[in-house]
């Protein structure tokens, strides 16, 4: 790298820790955050029910595909201008979304959303690696994951005020005034730190194919609700997206010189299991979001501010389950953490799945998704201090972004297959309904409740996975630090 003067002030760890937290609050917030919207903007920009659903999932897609790129780029290019780049990206993209006339423009600005998004998440974990230490780098992390998860249940509460009094462009345009300001505070405060024996050369081919198979893969899991699973559209559009998958396993074995995905990393057996559990919880999670935001507005006829508030409790839990999972890991480690946030979640999921149309908010949903939320904040922290436990610090980005992609693929696979499972449960519980209107009113609640029983068992699979964790992961020292450059601005 070129040197140069520095231009940047010392920054205390607090304001550190705040600049990683505020982006990845902002990344977080926008998976969700358009749910409670999803209606308005159906009907302002003529989507149909599939069509809505890739202004979900256009954004998790790409975040999912190109978050291993940005991993790579933080720990090779450094984590001040990565950051700054997914920022700026991220807000620009935004702007467009929020001003979006058609379906084709919203997915197009969403895309780019989740690119920016994919960019800036790896280095904000990169910048709490390579910042703290000991005891202060697992208080850290957990008010980095306390900010992340509360970005999911805090989305679904601002979506619905930004919504009901105001427009649902405003759930996009949110994300500028903080954009400006952690532009700003990173220019000034940030000092660039990145891998001393970095090359700058990127896997941008493996990001792509990733991207695109992933893509092919969801893509024929959502037709197959409106046509069938034995479809030549959806079959060919499964198989390619499985064969690309299976290609990019080949391309980063075999030809790629410098891999996205160096397969080394999961040597490490607490990050390969931390990322079995994340795609499996973080899948459950994710959907949860998606079905109580039609159960409050179609079923319990709730606007979209009711809707909003009902998610507050959820996040409230999430945010205290991260808080004392962050002050339990040191004592008791990461997988009695896991166990019981899985065993909580399990148990949260088996009691939606009893929902039915005459279920209330205060009597059949407050308490599970409480439940659930506070599993969630207990999961997250341990989950990312297992990822990047057995991991030299030069490679802290590649696996808080392995880490997060395995959350992503588990949300996008997740409410693909959950909701394809749904609405088949409910078109054929319509189809034998024969015009009965309390049946017809009952079967898109028999829909949800089957896709939060699925969750539980999915939550069941994830406690047995995480007894395969190290005993002691969490507890004992890190291992020995990465040569680290510091660099001018």
């Amino acid at each position: 790298m070129p040197s140069a003067k520095t231009s940047t002030r010392h920054a205390p760890d607090g304001l550190i820790l705040a600049i990683a937290c505020v982006a990845q609050f902002m990344v977080v917030l926008d998976v969700s955050v358009v749910n409670v919207a999803l209606p308005d903007m159906g009907r302002d920009l003529h989507f149909s029910a599939s069509g809505a659903q890739w202004v979900v999932n256009a954004y998790v897609l790409t975040f999912a595909g190109f978050l291993l790129l940005g991993g790579r780029a933080a720990d090779l290019l450094g984590r001040r201008r990565v950051y700054l780049a997914g920022v700026v990206l991220f807000t620009l993209s935004s702007v467009g979304a929020g001003f979006a006339h058609t379906g084709a423009e919203m997915i197009a600005a969403r895309a780019v959303q989740g690119l920016g998004g994919a960019i800036l998440s790896p280095a904000t974990l990169t910048l709490i690696v390579t910042t703290f230490k000991g005891p202060q780098l697992a208080k850290a992390i957990g008010a980095w994951s306390a900010v992340a998860g509360a970005g999911g249940a805090v989305g679904g509460l601002l979506g619905g005020v930004l919504t009901g009094w105001a427009s649902w462009r405003w759930v996009f345009f949110i994300n500028v005034p903080f954009g400006i300001v952690a532009v700003v505070v990173a220019a000034l405060y940030l000092r660039e730190l990145r891998n001393a024996n970095a090359t700058t050369k990127l896997d941008v081919v493996g990001a792509v194919l990733v991207t695109v198979s992933l893509t092919a893969v969801i893509y024929g899991i959502v037709s197959s609700a409106s046509t069938s699973w034995g479809s030549r559209s959806v079959l060919s559009s499964v198989v390619g997206g499985l064969v690309g998958l299976a290609l990019f396993v080949v391309w980063e074995l075999k030809v790629a010189s410098h891999p996205l995905v160096p397969f080394r990393l999961f040597r490490s057996r607490p990050l390969t299991v931390a990322n079995l559990v994340m795609v499996l919880v973080g899948g459950a999670f994710f959907a949860m979001w998606y079905f109580l935001t039609y159960f409050f507005q179609g079923t319990l006829g709730y606007g979209p501010v009711a809707a909003g508030v009902a998610f507050l409790p959820m996040a409230l839990a999430i945010i205290i389950g991260a808080q004392i999972s962050s002050r339990l890991l040191v004592r008791v480690g990461v997988r009695p953490l896991l166990l019981v946030g899985a065993a909580l979640a399990t148990g949260g999921f088996f009691a939606l799945g009893h929902l039915s149309d005459h279920s209330s908010y205060a009597a059949s949903v407050l308490g599970p998704s409480v439940m659930c939320a506070f599993a969630m904040g207990l999961l997250f922290s341990p989950l990312a201090t297992a990822a990047t436990a057995g991991v030299d610090r030069a490679d802290a980005g590649l696996a808080s972004g392995v880490l997060n992609t395995s959350r992503q693929v588990g949300g996008s696979l997740s409410l693909a297959v959950l909701g394809t499972v749904a609405a088949d449960r409910t078109r054929a519980l319509v189809e034998a309904a024969r015009g009965s209107r309390s049946a017809l009113a009952s079967a898109p609640v028999a829909g949800y409740s089957r896709a939060f029983a699925i969750s539980a068992g999915v939550t069941v699979v994830a406690f047995a996975v995480a007894w395969a964790l190290p005993h002691r992961t969490g507890r004992a020292p890190a291992s020995a630090d990465a040569p680290l450059a510091s660099e001018p601005a």
